[in-house]
């Protein structure tokens, strides 16, 4: 789709000169429907208190045009004026586009995901759609063997997913579709919900030679955390011979590939039963042992501490646990206090792989509260790596809250 340029203003008309010597754009001139910004800004979502004024006809879901706040042409974007985020920016720039050019951005992404990465020769599990980081707000898919795992955060992104269902089943052989739609979305924008005849229940997939099972009804996010898929295989090099515990194993991932390279012992622990439960059916499947254990991470680590156990390798993956603003502080007492008790469960010189799956904390931030932590246990850590999520979770450089997951892999010394 190529755009076409247009004019700011007819061609006749001569616009009076704004405070700052820049033409205005007269709402007469503008492309139908639109709205104008108070200031700029190049994150992809616009609040209700950055928006000046909209025309009558922006609809509900549709494609508006965006002007800045002197009246020039800015970008487009989806408009909904009751949703918590009113306009998200699917294009930046003076030309004035179609609706075709949202599925040029689906095909960006599709194009990362099978020609640039070559995904599909690697595994069957993986990201196909990673909302702002594809210029996609609103919508994320993932790939699970036939089927495709859905979440919908807008009105605008349910409008069009029928056309782009039909793409990606195309485009990935995938049959089948799990929907989840936000609830908080759903109201407020009114999003239909998933038909109650949506049946499919799981799937297995294979990531590196290892089998899955995926339970939709009892999964977090899309079913699978298909953003740890390289740091479970970058694992592999520590596990041969190594005592390994897996804090907030989830389903086993990093637990079974320690199991599955050579690990001398593995312990998983986790407070959600139903993923217990599940990490225990994974290793069954692959025919692994591991030693699984249902038991709050705090808590188990401090038994450990008192019983005095150590590990040659201690993975650290809890949830999220910044998950709004107004939870900020107590988070990150919680990432220092749980990154200080687990670097007292390895061994001197082994290797402690923390991670944190909060874009509300900054990299920086969180390398900071790990090692604050591991300083009051007067040890020091020998940083190795810091990694995140696979490349089918792209960043854009205009929302680095993007950049939710956070790897950090070091060697825990004695002070």
């Amino acid at each position: 789709m190529k755009a076409r340029r247009t004019s700011p203003t007819p061609e006749s008309a001569t616009p009076e000169p704004s405070p700052e010597g820049l033409p205005v754009v007269e709402p007469a001139a503008r492309v139908a429907p639109w709205v104008q910004l108070k200031y700029i800004t190049f994150h992809p979502c616009i609040y209700p208190a950055m928006i000046k004024a909209a025309s009558p006809d922006a609809r509900p879901g549709c494609l508006v045009h965006v002007y800045d706040k002197q009246g020039r042409p800015f970008g487009a974007g989806w408009y909904h004026p009751k949703a918590r985020v009113p306009l998200r920016m699917i294009y930046h720039g003076p030309e004035t586009i179609s609706e075709s050019f949202a599925d040029t951005l689906l095909e960006r992404a599709l194009d990362l995901r099978l020609r640039r990465l070559n995904l599909p020769a690697q595994t069957e599990a993986f990201r196909v759609v990673h909302s702002d980081g594809d210029g996609l707000g609103g919508l994320v898919v993932d790939r699970f063997a036939d089927v495709l795992s859905v979440e919908v955060h807008s009105l605008a992104a349910q409008q069009r997913l029928e056309r782009w269902l039909a793409r990606l089943h195309q485009a990935l052989g995938t049959r089948r579709v799990v929907l989840e739609v936000d609830a908080q979305a759903a109201k407020v924008e009114g999003i239909p919900l998933p038909s109650a005849m949506d049946t499919v229940r799981s799937v297995r997939v294979r990531e590196h030679g290892i089998q899955y099972e995926i339970h939709f009804a009892t999964g977090h996010k899309t079913g699978f955390f298909c953003d740890q898929r390289d740091n479970r295989l970058r694992l592999r090099a520590w596990a041969a011979g190594a005592r390994v515990l897996d804090l907030c194993c989830y389903t086993g991932g990093f637990a079974l590939n320690a199991a599955a390279h050579g690990a001398a012992e593995v312990t998983g622990v986790d407070l959600d039963e139903a993923a217990i439960a599940q990490a225990r059916r994974n290793a069954n499947l692959n025919q692994l042992r591991v030693q699984w254990v249902h038991c709050d991470a705090f808590a188990y680590a401090r038994q450990m501490q008192q019983n005095r156990q150590f590990w040659d390798v201690v993975i650290l993956d809890p949830p999220k646990l910044i998950a709004s603003r107004e939870e900020a502080a107590q988070g990150r007492h919680k990432y220092e206090d749980l990154n200080s008790l687990a670097a007292t469960l390895v061994k001197p010189g082994g290797l402690l792989v923390t991670c944190s799956c909060s874009g509300l904390l900054a990299a920086e931030d969180f390398e900071f509260l790990v090692c604050r932590g591991i300083h009051r246990q007067n040890r020091r850590l020998q940083i190795l790596e810091r990694t995140g999520a696979g490349p089918d979770h792209p960043v854009m450089s205009s929302a680095p809250e993007g950049r939710y997951l956070k790897v950090l892999w070091g060697r825990v010394w004695p002070a």
